[in-house]
């Protein structure tokens, strides 16, 4: 049977999602925890890999197993195997060829800055003392949608055979003295949203304008684009599936 599991997780004590051959993350240690609890090799396929030091609200990750298990009695199992940096929220079988990266729908990342210095926030936000110009923060944010090709946001070397992406929602609010972007797509590059984030920051600077955006995008070139902020405030917050996934 395959199966889903729904997690959560604080990505600070991990080098990223994705199994790494010197460093911990967080697909290893869950891997080891479900192969443990059902006496087998377990090997779990994530949504998406994210960056070192960034969060997830909300993840899905599948995998197979021949073992019969009762769902609510594995979860509390996993949660009292696993850290206290890492939640299972739920778990259900799926179709046998239901695939947790290649069937999302859409994943949507919340990064939060925040405008004054709190001592409870500092490695949950990005702090940015400099005065921001949220407006053209805003305009910027509405040029995404003018575009789907976002190499200029792109790392470097990456495998991908595409740089497109369709972007759904891409916002900024202001919620008491943090400002937050939540941006929603099918799929995103890789350091894409943190190069986006930076980028709109520079323009909340009066470094660049609005309209060097667009110049930016056509570029195709990240050294073009701006810096990109730091993991420590990016959030994975939901992930979408077509409705008839689950069996």
């Amino acid at each position: 049977m395959r199966y889903f599991i729904e997690l959560s997780y604080n990505g600070s004590a991990y080098h990223g999602w994705q199994n790494q051959p010197n460093a911990i993350s967080v697909q290893e240690v869950i891997e080891k925890s479900l192969s443990t609890l059902l006496d087998e090799p377990i090997a779990i396929v994530g949504a998406g890999r994210t960056d070192a030091g960034v969060h997830a609200k909300q993840l899905f990750a599948h995998f197979n197993t021949e073992v019969s298990f009762d769902n609510d009695n594995l979860v509390y199992k996993l949660n009292a195997f696993l850290p206290n940096d890492i939640a299972i929220l739920d778990l259900f079988k799926v179709k046998p060829d239901a695939h947790a990266r290649f069937d999302a729908l859409s994943r949507t990342y919340l990064y939060r800055i925040a405008l004054k210095k709190n001592v409870f926030t500092y490695n949950t936000a990005y702090f940015v003392k400099q005065t921001l110009a949220i407006e053209k923060m805003k305009q910027a944010s509405k040029v995404l949608f003018e575009y789907n090709d976002f190499q200029c946001f792109s790392k470097s070397n990456t495998d991908v055979k595409t740089y497109h992406c369709n972007i759904m929602q891409c916002d900024w609010q202001l919620i008491d003295d943090e400002l937050q972007l939540t941006i929603k797509a099918d799929r995103f590059l890789r350091n894409m949203v943190r190069a986006i984030v930076g980028t709109m920051i520079n323009i909340g600077l009066g470094k660049l304008s609005v309209e060097d955006l667009h110049d930016i995008i056509k570029s195709k070139n990240r050294s073009e684009a701006g810096f990109s902020v730091p993991a420590h405030a990016l959030y994975l917050i939901k992930v979408t599936y077509p409705n008839d996934i689950k069996l």
